[in-house]
C-alpha cells in the first residue's frame, strides 16, 4: 500500500510542483501525523486503480485543500484573539473555537485572555493577573481604564481610518457570535464566563471615554441578539419536547423515555430562563443608559437593536416595557435616532400577528407617527409617511387624523411629496386599506376610468390654483397606472360611453392631468426642480421615454383634433391641450399617413392663438406652432412653416387695424389683445415689423392719455423689434451702413420716449397701482436697453457705435424712480390690475434689472452700487437675496468693496437723518436707525472666516473711513459709529481694534463733550463697548454673534472626574452626559457657512421666481403660520419645528 502511495501522488500533481510532493511524502511518515497520513493513504490507495486514474486529480486537489485547512488551523492556533478580531476576519471560528476549548481545560488563564481582548478591543492595555481574577473588583478596573483613557493611552480601533482595521467593527461583532454559539452546549450556562463578561461590558458602558462607551454597546447589544439565536433554537427544542411528551403521556405508560424526555424539557427551559435572564440584565444595565447617550450614534444602534430583538423574540421583548423606548425616541433630537425607530416599527407592524399587541402602544404614540411625517429631516419624513401606510393598512388611525399630511403633497422636497403621493393613491385612488371595498372587477378600462374618477374628486380641491394641480398630478404620477391610459382619459374628455359625469372643473382638471401626465411620460418636469440641475437620463430610460412618446401620438392622432375643436375656445383648456403637440414624434404622422390630421392641428392652433388674449394660451400656441415648423418635416415643415408666415401677416394686419382704430377715436382694446400676441411671438422669433415700428412710435407720441398696459406694450415691442435688429446685426458676416443707421436711429427713438415716461414719474410722489405697473415696466425694460448696449460689449470692434452709457442725471432719475417701485409693498391688492405678468412687475423685477446693470458694468457702479446695498434689509427676503448675489458677483470682480460698502451705509444714515427730522421718534430706536444697523451686520457678516484676513485691509478702511465721516462736525453724525461702524470693528483682530480706540480717544483730548451730553454719546458707548470687549485682550468672541466654533482636533480632556462607583445601578445619563461633555460638537456654523458658500455660487438669475410659484409658497407659509427666509430663516422653522426634532429625554 506504502509502494502505490507515491505514484497516485505524482500521477495527480502538475509536473512544476515536486516540493509539493516532497512534502506530502516526508508528511507521510512523520510520527506526528501518522493517524490523518496513514488515512489519506487509504483514501488514495483505494481510489488508484488503473481503469479509475481520470478521477484522481479531484482527490488531490482535496488533499492540497486539507493542507490549506491544517495551515489555516496552525495560523488560527498563532492568533490571539485581538488579533483575530483586528485582522480579516476569516480566522475568528477558528480562534474562538480554540479558545473555548482552552477555557475549558483552564479556565482563569482563558477569562483573562478574553478579558484583555474585551479590553485592548476598547483601546486599552490593561492586564488582569490570573491568580487575583476572582478578588479583582470591577469597579476599580474599569476606573483604572479611565484614568488610561484620561492620560491618552488609548487607541480607537472602531473609528480608526487604516486599511487593517476596516472591518474591525463587523469581526468584533462575528466574535461574540461564534463564542456564544461555541459556548451553547457548555460555558454559556455556566454563569460564570458571561455574567464575568457582561459585567465589565456594562461598567465600560457607563464610563466617560466615548470610544469605551462604542465598543461596550456594540459587544452589550450583540451578545443579546446571539443569545436570542440561542434561545430561539432551544425554544424550538423545548416545543419539540413538549410535543413528544404529550405524546407520551396519551400513552399512558411511565418509564425511562417520559423520564428522559421530563428531564429534557426542564434543562432546555432552564437554560432558555438563564438566556433571557442575561438579555434582561444587559438591556437594564446597558440599554436604559445608553439609548439616551450623548453619541446618537451610540443611540442609534441601541434602537436599531431594540428593534431586532422585538422582531425575532416577541415572546419577551414584544411588551410595553420594551415597546415605550421605540416611542420615546420618536422624539429624539438626532434624525438618524428619529428614523431608527420609526423603521424598527415599520418592521413591527409588518407582521400582521404584532398588530393586537401594539393597540396600547399605537394609542399612545400614533399622533407622534403623524407628526413625523412633517419632520425637518426628508429621510426620517419619508420613512414616517410608510409608518402611517402601516398603520391605515391595520385600520389603527381615522381618517380624520391624516388631514395634515394631504398638504404634504405641496410640500418642496420631492421625496416627501412622492411619499405621500404613494400614500394618496393607495388610500383614496386604489383603496387598498378599505376592506370594505373591493377592488374594482373587469377590464382594466373599467379600472382606469374608475381610478381617475377618484383623482379628480382630489384635484376638486386644487380647481383654482392649477398649479397646486400640477403639484398632486406629479405625486401620485408615479403609482398610478390610470394616468398612463391615454386612450381611457381622451375617451373621457369626448364623452365616450362616460361611466362618470364630468363638470366643467373636472374637465379642466382631466386637461391639465393629460397634458401633464404625456409631459412625465416622456421624461419633461412638471414641477421645478428645487437644484435647478439638469437632468440625465440612461440609454435604457431614453428608449422607455421614446417608446411613450410614439404611444402618445398614436393615441392622440386621430383625436387630437376633436379635443381641440371642442376645447379651444376654452381658456383654462386650451394652453394645456395646445401644449401635447410639443411632446409627440410628428415623423409618425407621415409614416402613418395622418398628413390631413396634422394640417388640422395646425389649423386649429393658428385660430385659437387669433381667439385667446391670454398669456398662457397665446404662449402655448406660439410654442406649438414654432415646434411644428421646426420638427416636422417634407411636405409637413413646409405646410408649417406657411402657416406661420400666415399668423405673422394677419397679426401684422390686425394691428394695423387696430392702430387705426385708436387714432380714429375708437376703443383700445383690440390694440391692447394684439400687441400682447406681438409680444409673445417676439418673445421667440423675429418678426417683421419695420412698418410698425413708426406707426408705434406715433402712437406714443401723439396719444398721451392711452391706457398704461397698452403703453408697457407698445414699449415691450419697441425693445424686443430693437433686440432682434441687434442680433441680426451681431450674427451677419457683413455689416453695411444702412442697417447700422436704421437701428441707431430706432435706437435714439425708443430712449427718446422712454425717457418722456422717466421724467414724468420722477415729477410725480405718488402714483396709482397702474401707473406702478408701467413705471417698474419703464425701470425694466430702460435697465434691458442699456445693459444690451452697454459699451463694453463693441469696445475696439466694428460696431463701436452701438455702445451706450446713460449720463449721470439720467441714471440718478432712473434710480429715483425704482426707490418708488420698492418703497411700494408687493402685497398691495388691486383686484382691477391683471396679474397675468406680476411677476414682471414687481419690486424684485426692479431690484434684478438695476443689480443687473452694475454686475454687468452697463453703469458706472460707484454710485448705482451703493444706493442698490443700502436696499439690502429693507424690502424683505426676495430683494436681500438678491443684493447677496451682487455683492458675491462684486466680490469675484475684485470691486472696490471698501468704498462700496462704506457709501451704502452713507446712504442708509442719511435716509435715517432723513426720517428722523419728519417723526418725534427717538434717534436709536427708530425704524429706520434699525434699518441702519441691520445693513451692518449683514454686510459685515459677509466677511466671516478666512474672508477677514482675506478682507482686511478693506474692513480697516471702512472703519477708518466711517470714523472720519462720523466725526464731520460733530457731534451730528456721532451715532454713525454705533449704527455701522461698530459692526465691522468686531472683524478686526485685536491690535487693529487697540489701534482704532486709541485714534478715536485722540479726537476728543482738547473737546468739551459735557457741553453736549446726548450728542456725544454715541461716541462714549462705541468706545465703551471696544473697551469691554477688547481691553484684556481677549479677542473676538464670536458666540457674541450667535456662533459656536467648533474645536478641531482631539477632544479637552477633563482632569478631575468624580471618583464614584461607575458600576452602581443608579448611575444616570446625565451624570455621564456632564462628564463627558467634551464629547459634544456643534457643526451649525460649519453648515451655515456651507450653506452660504453655496448661496454664493448660484447665479444672479435664481433671484427670479415665477409669481405662480411665489403664491403657492407664500400660501403654504401662512399655512405654517411663519416665513422660510434664507437660512436665518430655515434655522427658526428648525426652532419651530422641535415637535419634529425634540431633544433626547
Amino acid at each position: 500500500m506504502e509502494n502505490l502511495a507515491p505514484p497516485s501522488e505524482t500521477s495527480t500533481r502538475p509536473p512544476k510542483r515536486p516540493r509539493a510532493h516532497q512534502g506530502v511524502t516526508e508528511n507521510q511518515t512523520g510520527k506526528a501525523n501518522g493517524d490523518r497520513t496513514g488515512e489519506a493513504n487509504e483514501s488514495v490507495d483505494r481510489e488508484s486503480s488503473p481503469e479509475d486514474f481520470e478521477e484522481l486529480r479531484p482527490k488531490s486537489k482535496r488533499s492540497r485543500a486539507s493542507e490549506g485547512t491544517s495551515a489555516s488551523a496552525h495560523k488560527a492556533n498563532d492568533l490571539s484573539l485581538i488579533e483575530a478580531v483586528k485582522g480579516n476576519g476569516k480566522f475568528i471560528p477558528q480562534v474562538v473555537k480554540l479558545w473555548v476549548e482552552r477555557y475549558e481545560k483552564a479556565p482563569k488563564p482563558a477569562m483573562v485572555e478574553l478579558l484583555m481582548m474585551l479590553f485592548e478591543a476598547c483601546g486599552a492595555k490593561y492586564h488582569i493577573k490570573e491568580e487575583f481574577l476572582d478578588e479583582t473588583d470591577v469597579d476599580d478596573v474599569v476606573v483604572a481604564l479611565v484614568n488610561l483613557a484620561r492620560t491618552g493611552e488609548v487607541e480607537d480601533y472602531q473609528n480608526s481610518k487604516r486599511k487593517e482595521l476596516k472591518s474591525f467593527k463587523d469581526n468584533l461583532e462575528s466574535f461574540w457570535d461564534n463564542l456564544v454559539h461555541e459556548c451553547q452546549h457548555g460555558p454559556l450556562f455556566d454563569q460564570v464566563l458571561f455574567d464575568k463578561c457582561m459585567d465589565y461590558i456594562i461598567a465600560l458602558s457607563c464610563t466617560p471615554p466615548r470610544i469605551y462607551r462604542q465598543v461596550a454597546s456594540l459587544m452589550g447589544l450583540r451578545l443579546v441578539t446571539s443569545f436570542i439565536v440561542v434561545a430561539k433554537m432551544l425554544g424550538a427544542q423545548r416545543e419539540t419536547t413538549r410535543r413528544q411528551l404529550d405524546a407520551e403521556k396519551k400513552k399512558r405508560t411511565e418509564g425511562p423515555r417520559l423520564e428522559s424526555l421530563n428531564k429534557r424539557f426542564s434543562t432546555t427551559h432552564e437554560q432558555i430562563t438563564v438566556l433571557e435572564e442575561m438579555m434582561r440584565k444587559i438591556f437594564t444595565g446597558l440599554f436604559v443608559h445608553r439609548y439616551r447617550d450623548i453619541d446618537p450614534n451610540i443611540r442609534t444602534s441601541c434602537i436599531q437593536s431594540l428593534g431586532s430583538w422585538i422582531l425575532s423574540y416577541p415572546s419577551l421583548f414584544l411588551q410595553d416595557l420594551y415597546l415605550k423606548y421605540l416611542g420615546w425616541t420618536l422624539n429624539d433630537k438626532n434624525a438618524g435616532v428619529r428614523r431608527a425607530s420609526i423603521l424598527a416599527l415599520q418592521n413591527l407592524y409588518e407582521a400582521d400577528d404584532n398588530v393586537p399587541t401594539l393597540s396600547l402602544f399605537t394609542e399612545r404614540f400614533s399622533n407622534r407617527m403623524i407628526e413625523l411625517a412633517d419632520d425637518i429631516d426628508v429621510s426620517v419624513a419619508v420613512c414616517a409617511i410608510g409608518l402611517v401606510k402601516q398603520l391605515l393598512r391595520h385600520q389603527l388611525i381615522p381618517d380624520d387624523d391624516l388631514g395634515p399630511l394631504y398638504d404634504l403633497l405641496i410640500d418642496d422636497p420631492p421625496e416627501i411629496r412622492h411619499a405621500i403621493g404613494a400614500l394618496v393613491y393607495d388610500h383614496l385612488i386604489a383603496q387598498k386599506f378599505n376592506t370594505s371595498q373591493s377592488g374594482t372587477k373587469g377590464d382594466s378600462s373599467a379600472s382606469s376610468e374608475v381610478h381617475l374618477g377618484r383623482m379628480l374628486q382630489i384635484l376638486r380641491e386644487f380647481s383654482t390654483d392649477p398649479i397646486l394641480s400640477i403639484y398632486v398630478i406629479d405625486d401620485v404620477w408615479e403609482y398610478m397606472k390610470a394616468m398612463k391610459d391615454w386612450k381611457c382619459i381622451i375617451s373621457m374628455l369626448l364623452d365616450e360611453n362616460p361611466l362618470i359625469e364630468l363638470t366643467d372643473d373636472d374637465a379642466t382638471n382631466l386637461v391639465r392631468l393629460l397634458c401633464a401626465s404625456v409631459k412625465k411620460a416622456v421624461g419633461e418636469r412638471i414641477v421645478p426642480a428645487t437644484d435647478n440641475r439638469k437632468q440625465y437620463y440612461t440609454k435604457a430610460q431614453k428608449e422607455v421615454f421614446e417608446n411613450n412618446r410614439r404611444d402618445v401620438t398614436v393615441a392622440m392622432m386621430k383625436n387630437y383634433p376633436l379635443l381641440l375643436r371642442k376645447f379651444m375656445a376654452d381658456k383654462r383648456k386650451a394652453p394645456s391641450l395646445v401644449e401635447i403637440i410639443l411632446h409627440t414624434n410628428l415623423e409618425l404622422y407621415s409614416l402613418k399617413r395622418q398628413e390631413q390630421n396634422f394640417r388640422s392641428v395646425l389649423q386649429l392652433i393658428k385660430e385659437a392663438f387669433f381667439k385667446h388674449g391670454e398669456k398662457e394660451a397665446l404662449r402655448s400656441c406660439v410654442k406649438a406652432i414654432n415646434f411644428c415648423s421646426t420638427e416636422s418635416q417634407g411636405e409637413l415643415q413646409d405646410f408649417a412653416r406657411s402657416e406661420l408666415k400666415e399668423l405673422e401677416d394677419g397679426l401684422i394686419a390686425k394691428l394695423k387695424a387696430a392702430i387705426k382704430e385708436v387714432v380714429d377715436g375708437g376703443d383700445e382694446y383690440s390694440l391692447l389683445v394684439n400687441l400682447k400676441r406681438l409680444y409673445e411671438l417676439q418673445l421667440s422669433r423675429a418678426v417683421p415689423i419695420e412698418s410698425l415700428y413708426e406707426e408705434i412710435v406715433m402712437v406714443l407720441s401723439s396719444f398721451r392719455n392711452i391706457e398704461d398696459e397698452v403703453v408697457s406694450f407698445l414699449l415691450l415691442n419697441m425693445y424686443l423689434h430693437l433686440a432682434w435688429c441687434l442680433h441680426s446685426i451681431v450674427n451677419s458676416e457683413t455689416v453695411t451702413e444702412a442697417s447700422l443707421s436704421s437701428l441707431l436711429s430706432k435706437r435714439n427713438t425708443f430712449f427718446e420716449q422712454i425717457d418722456y415716461f422717466l421724467n414724468n414719474f420722477s415729477e410725480v410722489e405718488e402714483m396709482s397701482k397702474h401707473g406702478n405697473q408701467l413705471a417698474c415696466r419703464v425701470c425694466t425694460i430702460l435697465a434691458e436697453a442699456w445693459f444690451l448696449f452697454r459699451k463694453m460689449n463693441y469696445t475696439s470692434t466694428k460696431l463701436e457705435r452701438l455702445g451706450y452709457c446713460p449720463d449721470t442725471s439720467i441714471l440718478q432719475k432712473f434710480w429715483k424712480l425704482c426707490e418708488q417701485q420698492l418703497s411700494i409693498s408687493d402685497e398691495t391688492e388691486d383686484e382691477d390690475v391683471n396679474k397675468e405678468y406680476i411677476e414682471e412687475t414687481n419690486r424684485d423685477a426692479v431690484m434684478i434689472a438695476a443689480a443687473k446693470l452694475v454686475a454687468g458694468d452697463a453703469v458706472p457702479k460707484e454710485y448705482l452700487g451703493p444706493e442698490i446695498i443700502s436696499h439690502f434689509v429693507m424690502h424683505g427676503t426676495g430683494v436681500a437675496e438678491i443684493v447677496k448675489h451682487l455683492i458675491t458677483v462684486l466680490k469675484k470682480k475684485d470691486a472696490d468693496l471698501s468704498n462700496i460698502f462704506l457709501e451704502a451705509l452713507k446712504r442708509a444714515y442719511c435716509r435715517h437723518i432723513v426720517e428722523l427730522s419728519k417723526s418725534d421718534e427717538e434717534p436709536l430706536t427708530s425704524k429706520s436707525f434699525i434699518e441702519c444697523k441691520d445693513l451692518a451686520t449683514r454686510l459685515s457678516g459677509t466677511f466671516m472666516g478666512a474672508a477677514r484676513n482675506k478682507h482686511r485691509s478693506d474692513i480697516l478702511k471702512i472703519v477708518k473711513d466711517g470714523i472720519d465721516y462720523a466725526f464731520v462736525d460733530a457731534p451730528k453724525q456721532l451715532s454713525f459709529l454705533e449704527g455701522a461702524v461698530l459692526h465691522f470693528v468686531s472683524k478686526l483682530p485685536t491690535p487693529d481694534v487697540l489701534d482704532i480706540v486709541k485714534d478715536v480717544q485722540n479726537r476728543t483730548e482738547n473737546v468739551n463733550t459735557d457741553e453736549d451730553p446726548s450728542g456725544w454719546r454715541p461716541y462714549y458707548t462705541f468706545v465703551d463697548s471696544l473697551r469691554e470687549k477688547y481691553a484684556k485682550n481677549e479677542g473676538l468672541q464670536d458666540e457674541k454673534e450667535g456662533i459656536s466654533v467648533r474645536r478641531r482636533g482631539r477632544p479637552r480632556k477633563r482632569r478631575n472626574i468624580e471618583g464614584k462607583r461607575l458600576f452602581d445601578e443608579h448611575n444616570s445619563s446625565e451624570d455621564e452626559d456632564s462628564i463627558s461633555a467634551y464629547d459634544q460638537e456643534d457643526a451649525q456654523d460649519e453648515e451655515e457657512k456651507q450653506d452660504e458658500e453655496e448661496e454664493e455660487d448660484a447665479p444672479l438669475i435664481n433671484s427670479i421666481r415665477s409669481s405662480k410659484l411665489r403664491s403657492l409658497r407664500l400660501s403654504r407659509e401662512e399655512n405654517k403660520g411663519q416665513t422660510r427666509t434664507g437660512d436665518s430663516e430655515r434655522a427658526a422653522d428648525n426652532l419651530a419645528a422641535s415637535r419634529t426634532s425634540g431633544a433626547s429625554s
